[in-house]
C-alpha cells in the first residue's frame, strides 16, 4: 500500500488538527476505586496552588500540611485518604519502622521520620516495591501511579488520570511546582516506575 502526497498532507492536516483540540474528556474505562481515586486528585485542581517542599511537622496519623500547598507526594497522598481512606503516612511509616533497611539513606536519617517519609518519592517506591505493585512501564492504566525523573534528577509522582491528551498520550494529575494540574503525561518528565495500589 502506498501513500501519495495528498494522502500525506491529509494526515498531516489530521495530526495538526487534532494537537490544537481541546483535551479529551472522554474517560478511559477504571474500575470504581480507580475512578474515585482519580476524582480525589483531580478535586485537588483549583486548591492546591502551590508547590512548597518545606519541612513540616504532621499529626500522626492522617497528617497534612495545608492544602493551598504541597509537593508531588502530597497529590497521591491526599488522593488516597479521600478516595479510599488509606493512609500513606501510616503505611509507609509502619513499614518503615519494621524494615528500615530497605529504604534510601540519602537523607541521612537512623531511623523513620514520619512527618516526611512518605513524602519522598524514592520512599514511595521502595513501598509498592515491596507491597508487590510495581508493573512493567507503558500499557497505562487509569489510577496507576508513576514515576518519573524530571531533569534526570529530580524524583516525580503523580496520578495517571482516566482522560487523554489531543496528542492521544495519558494524562497525569501532578503537582510539578505549579500547584495541582492535570497535564499530558510529556510534562511529567522521563517516566522510571509505575504502579498499581488497592485499586
Amino acid at each position: 500500500m502506498s501513500f501519495d502526497r495528498r494522502d500525506l498532507l491529509v494526515s498531516s492536516l489530521a495530526f495538526g488538527l487534532a494537537a490544537c483540540a481541546p483535551a479529551a474528556a472522554t474517560p478511559r474505562p477504571a474500575s470504581a476505586r480507580a475512578a474515585a481515586l482519580i476524582a480525589a486528585a483531580r478535586r485537588q485542581i483549583g486548591i492546591t496552588r502551590a508547590y512548597d517542599p518545606a519541612y513540616s511537622v504532621l499529626t500522626f496519623p492522617g497528617g497534612d500540611v495545608p492544602r493551598a500547598k504541597g509537593v508531588c507526594t502530597d497529590v497521591v497522598i491526599r488522593a488516597y485518604r479521600d478516595a479510599l481512606s488509606l493512609d500513606l503516612q501510616a503505611e509507609v511509616h509502619r513499614d518503615m519502622a519494621r524494615t528500615f533497611s530497605a529504604y534510601p539513606r540519602r537523607w541521612g536519617l537512623r531511623r523513620p521520620d514520619r512527618n516526611i517519609d512518605h513524602r519522598r518519592v524514592p520512599n514511595l517506591e521502595v513501598f509498592w516495591d515491596r507491597a508487590g505493585a510495581r508493573l512493567p512501564l507503558g500499557g497505562w492504566q487509569p489510577g496507576d501511579v508513576f514515576s518519573s525523573l524530571v531533569g534526570e534528577r529530580l524524583p516525580h509522582t503523580g496520578v495517571i488520570s482516566d482522560r487523554v491528551s489531543p496528542l492521544g498520550n495519558p494524562m497525569v494529575i501532578h503537582n510539578i511546582g505549579r500547584g495541582t494540574q492535570e497535564e499530558d503525561i510529556l510534562a511529567a518528565g522521563r517516566m522510571i516506575g509505575r504502579f498499581r495500589w488497592m485499586v
